[in-house]
């Protein structure tokens, strides 16, 4: 990347400043600076959509199941009261709206439930708000899943782990060092290498070469140890939807999108949408080496929508709306083709080890 191909944003001119006051930062914390500064972050000032299309906005059916699949989790849990729903990263609401929509045709579940939106932008969380003002279920927005009250719990996240600030580690001299982002000579953004990386990164990517770059979610221990305190006191079950690979291997993910484009992950801080793969086979290990919970799959998102049955759904949903059937029908597909989201998205579930295996996903990994 040449400086004439970098973006003088105001982001990138605070995070310069930081880096000139106190050094290069982690990769982590550019991802998150990006993403979450509250005054120029990106989800502080765009909407969803703008740069990216997500599943709930591709089809109405996807986010339909998805409620089903939860009212069915809760009969699973023997239908407590109340049951806790939280959403990780709601977007724009469109998805909890279709999953409360669908619901409906489960009214003890709807009676019984607490929606918790948890969002970081205040301006998405206000527009989360606004749009499910009369789904008829008390509605709490909250900044942490730590500050999800305790009881029996279902978690969604849809689209959600790809955005959590990784740490990237380089591989150098039979060692790995963590990436950080600094300046170079001409004062502009530039990657490079900082501290030494915790030991158990070595051991994760035994056949790594000098300069392969892998990724570690340090945060989906935290998530974990979070679901873990909810397990020891009442039922809990959470479905992961991302895209990734299933085993752990190295390479870039990094990404920038912005105006439906990609771009290099240093041009535009803050005006671009910054995602990293998912590493499910890391994401098993961190939750399931816990004694409380339980890990269903990961299957490929046609594989997971196929056993909810959306080829019916959508069916049902044509024949009730023939002016729309074509359109019900292309966003179906784009849902399910190979050669878009079908299977670069994976579907995961975490659960407490006294529930069954979650709908839809039947291999538990032990």
């Amino acid at each position: 990347m040449t400086g004439a191909d970098r973006r003088d944003t105001p982001l990138a001119a605070h995070i310069k400043a930081r880096i000139v006051r106190d050094g290069p930062i982690t990769v982590a914390q550019y991802i998150k600076a990006c993403l979450q500064d509250p005054q120029h972050g990106y989800y502080a000032k765009r909407g969803i959509g703008q740069d990216f299309v997500t599943a709930p906005e591709i089809s109405q059916v996807f986010g339909e199941l998805i409620g089903l699949w939860a009212v069915v989790v809760w009969q699973q849990m023997g239908q407590p009261r109340p049951i806790v729903l939280v959403e990780l990263g709601p977007g724009n609401g469109t998805m909890m709206r279709d999953m409360l929509r669908a619901a409906r045709g489960a009214p003890d579940f709807l009676r019984t439930a607490e929606v918790c939106l948890v969002e970081t932008s205040a301006s998405l969380a206000a527009r989360q708000l606004e749009l499910l003002r009369d789904a008829g279920v008390p509605l709490h927005a909250y900044s942490s899943i730590d500050d999800v009250p305790p009881g029996a719990t279902i978690v969604i996240g849809n689209e959600f782990l790809d955005a959590l600030p990784a740490h990237q580690y380089v591989r150098s001299q039979a060692a790995w060092h963590e990436r950080t982002v600094g300046l170079g000579g001409d004062g502009g953004l530039q990657f490079g290498f900082g501290s030494p990386a915790p030991a158990d990164v070595l051991r994760r990517f035994p056949d790594a070469r000098e300069g392969d770059i892998v990724q570690v979610h340090h945060e989906f221990e935290e998530i974990a140890a979070w679901m873990e305190k909810c397990a020891a006191n009442a039922p809990i079950a959470a479905l992961f939807i991302d895209y990734g690979h299933t085993a752990s291997a190295s390479g870039d993910t990094l990404e920038a999108v912005r105006a439906h484009r990609h771009e290099h992950p240093l041009t535009s801080p803050g005006e671009a949408d910054l995602t990293v793969h998912v590493d499910f086979e890391s994401m098993a290990r961190d939750f399931g080496g816990r004694g409380t919970l339980g890990v269903d799959g990961p299957l490929t998102q046609a594989e997971f929508l196929g056993a909810l049955g959306i080829a019916e759904r959508a069916s049902r949903l044509m024949s009730a709306n023939p002016a729309q059937a074509n359109a019900i029908e292309m966003g179906v597909q784009r849902l399910m083709a190979p050669q878009a989201m079908g299977t670069r998205f994976k579907a995961v579930g975490i659960r407490s080890r006294g529930l069954p295996a979650l709908p839809g996903l039947t291999t538990e990994r032990p």
